[in-house]
């Protein structure tokens, strides 16, 4: 079985992955960073010498290959992934994977992200927190067609990482 978590950057879903990975005895994984193995570079150099639409590609490749693998695997994805190359309907049609929203407010998002913003690339060119929380909110509209597709979701506001985890646990 493959537990996928969704969710905007920031929702917690490595920190999550992470400690679910050891409630569960399974192993953990991290798109971005298997992605950063493989290439040899961080997201923001991927992203700015080879551009977005490379990454994306990059992405769904690692995701196939990780989803084909027959081994248990707890895996947070970046939180474009499922908004991508079909990425949502691979993961809903997958029958031994649960994908898990974590769905976290844009106030809760901005907060977690603010001081982080030279790390991800996406956000990195922002200077205020009234700029980062227009681009959050930009993004959540867009992306929350993708995310709310999922058939499992947990509400992260106001929860430690350990009590996103129970949640988790008492649904699956």
């Amino acid at each position: 079985m493959k537990i996928v978590l969704i969710g905007y950057m920031g929702s917690g879903k490595t920190a999550v992955g992470q400690m679910l990975a050891l409630k569960l005895k399974a192993p953990f994984k991290d798109l971005d960073r298997e992605i950063e193995i493989i290439e040899g570079k961080t997201i923001s150099q991927i992203f700015s010498e080879k551009g977005e639409i490379y990454f994306r590609k990059a992405e769904k490749k690692m995701l196939r290959d990780l989803l084909k693998d027959q081994n248990n695997l707890i895996l947070s994805t970046g939180g474009g992934t499922p908004c991508y190359s079909n990425v949502m309907d691979l993961l809903k049609r997958d029958k031994n994977c649960i994908t898990i929203y974590l769905n976290s407010s844009l106030n809760t998002l901005t907060d977690r992200i603010y001081n982080e913003k030279g790390k991800r690339p996406l956000i990195s060119h922002l200077s205020t927190k009234e700029e980062l929380i227009d681009f959050i909110a930009k993004h959540l509209f867009e992306r929350s067609f993708y995310y709310n597709q999922s058939p499992n979701k947990v509400k992260t506001d106001g929860l430690t990482v350990e009590e996103v985890v129970n949640e988790i646990i008492k649904g699956i």
